[in-house]
């Protein structure tokens, strides 16, 4: 069954990619250069593909989000223009989570609250990131208007905001 699920997002994300970035002036060279990047650097299924714009760098990237035989959701970051991962994040279930709770100084209502007053509009989805050196961040999806997404990343330690992107389409699913 995991074959098959694995099979349809990939070909998915094939059609998707051809058909959302040919009108965009993108090659779809960069994605599969970025599919290809994170199948060697984590093993398992996709769950979901991002394409976004870094708003500090403008540098447009995919978010490609791997489940890993453990049941582990990571999410590696690449860079469009030359198909390099630049950032691996780990997904934990909740902020009770052993790994992100021991680093966890500001609640989650705190953290939304800072999102918010840089980004106002709807959150409507959170994550908890555990990020490669091992500090955890509060990821915010906040809806403004159709088409605009913001994920806002919250660090749960200083209750900093350091990173902020724009989501531009999105395929596949929340594990």
């Amino acid at each position: 069954m995991k074959q098959i699920a694995t099979l349809i997002t990939a070909l998915s994300l094939i059609l998707v990619s051809q058909a959302s970035l040919a009108g965009h002036g993108h090659g779809h060279g960069g994605l599969h250069k970025c599919l290809k990047a994170a199948s060697k650097i984590k093993q398992g299924y996709y769950g979901k593909l991002e394409y976004l714009t870094l708003t500090e760098k403008g540098v447009k990237t995919f978010e490609i989000e791997i489940n890993d035989d453990n049941g582990v959701e990571w999410e590696l970051m690449c860079d469009e223009s030359n198909g390099t991962i630049y950032e691996i994040e780990r997904e934990v279930e909740s902020a009770s989570d052993p790994l992100f709770k021991n680093k966890m100084k500001v609640d989650e209502k705190t953290a939304a609250q800072t999102a918010l007053s840089l980004y106002p509009g709807k959150i409507v989805h959170t994550e908890y990131e555990i990020e490669s050196n091992g500090a955890a961040s509060y990821e915010f999806d906040i809806w403004d208007s159709p088409g605009v997404t913001y994920k806002v990343e919250v660090d749960a330690t200083t209750g900093e905001i350091s990173e902020v992107n724009i989501e531009k389409w999105d395929i596949g699913r929340e594990k």
